[in-house]
């Protein structure tokens, strides 16, 4: 892409009869093996993104040109943006507003990681489709799993924790890095007490673990999972049925953390053998364990404070890949959160001082 600066301010101040904004337009060249619509996105949806990300910004598209045009620093962003847009393209991923969207998040949350450094990483190539992340904080997520033998993914949903470590785990298994993925969770709702529940052991516990088949089915041929699964290739299981056991040369994943109680948690970390990889995944928002029991997932961090090789990831809303609600939905059920705890700590505070007065009128009489 070549840039070429032009400031415009001069043109400006003639035309006006006082100082006007500092403005600067930069003419960006696209190469010529680029489509132009790959860039800009069917309907030139793309490039209505970037002119809301940048709403100060005029940005104009003649031929293979495009001129960015407004205060230095937008411009910067802007064409900034543009160059890692086009990288992107040049990868072979396709641009979409959300792409957009993230892509000036990354920029504007001045991070260490470049848009199309990020959105560029393939993970895993499956059944005509590439698995990548898409935020900062999943890129990171997955380093993290290729450098620890303990990762821990905690953060809301749709922010990709199970999908991404599933990748890792097909992807190590097709490298040979191990021989078998041993997917669980708890059965959760009542501590896995299933017997409430119709029908045989099986059909009690495949709802539980239905999520975890469907990301199998978008990564492996579906016809091929029943008989890995026979061969012990890839194994579904309650959490119930990792104990006593010891896990060698397997990526072990546990996914819905937050439904364990620290009992269960120390049992399948315990669990790990030689060879072995393991992936920790929950939401500690979300715990569906009975009343007053403690979730496993929300001590875990201060018991392994300072043991090596192990990581905590946290993703937050900004890392949602659903649909732009769901990330919406996360912030205003955490500042509902905070108003509550406010408003417990201030009717505390109020039922403390009416303590307070009583017993100073019960010493006065």
């Amino acid at each position: 892409m070549t840039s070429l600066p032009r400031d415009t301010a001069p043109d400006a101040a003639r035309a006006g009869g006082r100082a006007p904004e500092h403005r600067v337009e930069h003419r960006i060249v696209i190469p010529g093996h680029v489509p132009m619509v790959a860039l800009l996105g069917s309907g030139d949806s793309v490039l209505r993104a970037v002119e809301d990300g940048f709403p100060s910004v005029d940005v104009h598209v003649r031929g293979n040109e495009i001129s960015v045009t407004g205060a230095a620093g937008e411009v910067a962003l802007a064409s900034r943006l543009l160059d890692e847009l086009l990288e992107v393209v040049e990868a072979g991923t396709q641009l979409t507003a959300d792409v957009v969207r993230r892509s000036i998040g990354m920029l504007t949350a001045a991070t260490s990681s470049r848009p199309a450094e990020v959105l560029t990483f393939n993970i895993l190539s499956s059944r005509g489709r590439t698995i990548r992340p898409k935020t900062v904080g999943q890129k990171h997520y997955v380093d993290a799993i290729d450098a620890n033998t303990i990762t821990f993914g905690i953060g809301p949903a749709g922010t990709g924790k199970t999908y991404l470590a599933m990748a890792k785990a097909v992807q190590a298994l097709q490298s040979k890095q191990v021989n078998r993925i041993i997917l669980t969770r708890p059965a959760v709702e009542a501590g896995e007490r299933l017997g409430f529940l119709p029908g045989s052991l099986t059909e009690k516990i495949d709802p539980y673990l239905r999520p975890l088949y469907d990301a199998l089915h978008d990564m492996i041929d579906p016809d091929s999972i029943p008989k890995l699964i026979e061969a012990g290739t890839i194994e579904v299981a309650p959490l119930a049925f990792m104990r006593g056991r010891s896990l060698n040369d397997s990526f072990i994943i546990l996914d819905e953390a937050q439904n364990t109680t620290s009992e269960q948690m120390k049992m399948f970390l315990t669990r790990l053998g030689f060879g072995s990889r393991m992936v920790i995944t929950g939401d500690a928002t979300q715990v569906d364990l009975p009343g007053g029991t403690s979730s496993g997932l929300r001590v875990i961090e201060d018991v392994l404070t300072g043991v090596d090789d192990v990581e905590f990831c946290r993703l937050t809303s900004s890392d949602v890949v659903r649909h732009r609600l769901v990330s919406d939905i996360i912030d205003a059920y955490a500042r509902w959160d905070v108003a509550a705890a406010g408003a417990r700590g201030r009717e505390g505070d109020r039922r403390g001082r009416g303590a307070d007065r009583e017993r100073r009128t019960r010493n006065d009489t």
